[in-house]
């Protein structure tokens, strides 16, 4: 999730200062990525140098609102116009481990299949449980966010069990002989006489 775009999203609907955007932020997403509130403020630092947001007078509060530029909104249009590539995500750490796993000595990687499918089950649980347990309109976008959490559970779920069928059929191919060193120099003083 881009926290740019997110908080020029929340300023779209009007002014917020710091801590009024961590919490938006946080309500829209059912706390699912929970936001440092030194992140929010770094990142408005930097959407005010770039010219996306300009900050407000202080209020007797002595808190400091965002607004959105003109310019924000153009970039705030450009980024929902814009489908996510599947390069711009994070590496997906679970493949890379499973893959390391297969080619380090000593891994059981049927063990660390059953562990990741265990941990995952257990999370597509409670995200099932907190998708019912609420059906208001305003939790809406939380429930949205859910059912993506779902779904990519679901679809781990289905990779697992196809790595597993896969380490069942797989046979590694039978490791050879490491060649004595004594017998690969003779060959090569005989090869060179």
């Amino acid at each position: 999730m881009s926290i740019r775009h997110g908080l020029l999203a929340l300023l779209e609907r009007g002014q917020m200062y710091g801590y009024q955007l961590r919490s938006a932020f946080e309500e829209s997403t059912g706390s699912t990525w929970p936001l440092n509130i030194g992140q929010v403020y770094t990142t408005l630092a930097r959407l005010e140098r770039d010219g996306l947001v300009r900050s407000l007078p202080e209020s007797e509060a002595g808190q400091r609102p965002y607004e959105i530029t003109d310019a924000g909104r153009a970039d705030l249009a450009l980024w929902f116009a814009t489908p996510i590539s599947r390069a711009d995500r994070p590496r997906d750490e679970l493949s890379i481990k499973l893959a390391l796993a297969l080619t380090t000595p000593g891994v059981d990687v049927r063990a660390v299949v059953q562990t990741q499918r265990s941990a995952t089950m257990r999370a597509l649980q409670e995200f099932t449980r907190l998708k019912y347990a609420s059906d208001k309109p305003e939790d809406l976008p939380w429930r949205l966010v859910l059912d993506a959490m779902i779904f990519q559970a679901e679809a781990e779920v289905r990779w697992l069990d196809h790595c597993e069928t896969s380490l069942v059929r797989h046979r590694p191919a039978p490791s050879r002989p490491a060649t004595q060193p004594e017998a690969v120099d003779r060959a090569d003083e005989e090869a060179r006489r």
